[in-house]
């Protein structure tokens, strides 16, 4: 039951993600900026230029959006060295996360326990981390376009500060969208992985049919403990083992005596 509902979590929490990675492809405002409020007459002096992934465009207080679609497809603003080539980056990182994800979604689908299509446990297990990691791919390759895109505008920002003209663009709502579904999706196939661990880390088998090395038993002999007045509560073992030096010392002194004694008598006669 905790497996499954660690499952649907992660369903809902990577479908989230992916739904709103979608979502800002197709959301102006990527970066931003505005012209305007100098003479105190803010309302009627000011104009907004904005760009996504496919078009640069220009509103004022009209409201009236006029907008122009890039012309090529590979190259985009080729007189401008500082923009070239990176959109087609963050282009391409976007679409790669969105088809791994289209795939990682199908497989999470077939491997989950609760919708009994796959087979066994062990292979609805691999599809689910097959899956995962696809999931994983896909939302760094997510977070790493965000990240790109925020780089490279900041870069143009801090390199150009002093040139008079030039348009300097702030991060618009997309791109912390864009972080927040690449984070979802991140987590989402974390919690997919934890429930199928076990692939990763087999769990031990204890073959019962194998024989098992007999351990040796150790035996132990209970020494009596008996006090009495002659030992001072020694035990006869310990009170025999302090009497065995005593008798060969005494044994020792009586065998020098003999000696003297005949060394004493050779010599008086």
């Amino acid at each position: 039951m905790k497996k499954t509902v660690i499952q649907v979590l992660g369903f809902l929490i990577s479908t989230l993600g992916w739904f709103t990675v979608c979502c800002t492809l197709a959301m102006d405002k990527w970066r931003i900026t505005y012209i305007g409020g100098q003479g105190g007459a803010w309302i009627i002096k000011a104009a907004w230029y904005y760009s996504n992934l496919w078009k640069d465009c220009y509103t004022d207080t009209s409201s009236v959006d006029n907008c122009r679609d890039y012309d090529v497809m590979w190259v985009i603003n080729p007189t401008n060295t500082a923009e070239r080539g990176f959109i087609q980056t963050v282009r391409g990182l976007l679409l790669f996360g969105m088809v791994v994800g289209f795939f990682a979604a199908i497989f999470c689908f077939v491997g989950m326990d609760c919708t009994y299509i796959g087979g066994s446990e062990r292979t609805n297990d691999i599809i689910l981390l097959t899956g995962a990691l696809f999931h994983f791919i896909g939302g760094v390759a997510g977070a790493a376009a965000y990240c790109f895109f925020t780089i490279k505008l900041g870069r143009a920002n801090f390199v150009r500060l002093s040139a008079r003209g030039f348009l300097r663009y702030q991060i618009g709502p997309p791109i912390y969208l864009g972080f927040a579904g690449s984070f979802c999706i991140i987590v989402g196939s974390i919690l997919y992985a934890v429930t199928v661990y076990r692939i990763i880390v087999p769990k031990r088998e204890v073959d019962p049919s194998k024989p098992r090395k007999p351990m040796s038993t150790k035996t132990y002999i209970p020494v009596a403990k008996t006090r009495t007045l002659h030992n001072g509560g020694r035990t006869p073992s310990v009170q025999s083992k302090l009497s065995r030096p005593i008798s060969q010392s005494s044994s020792q002194v009586s065998r020098i005596s003999r000696i003297t004694e005949m060394s004493v008598r050779d010599a008086f006669v």
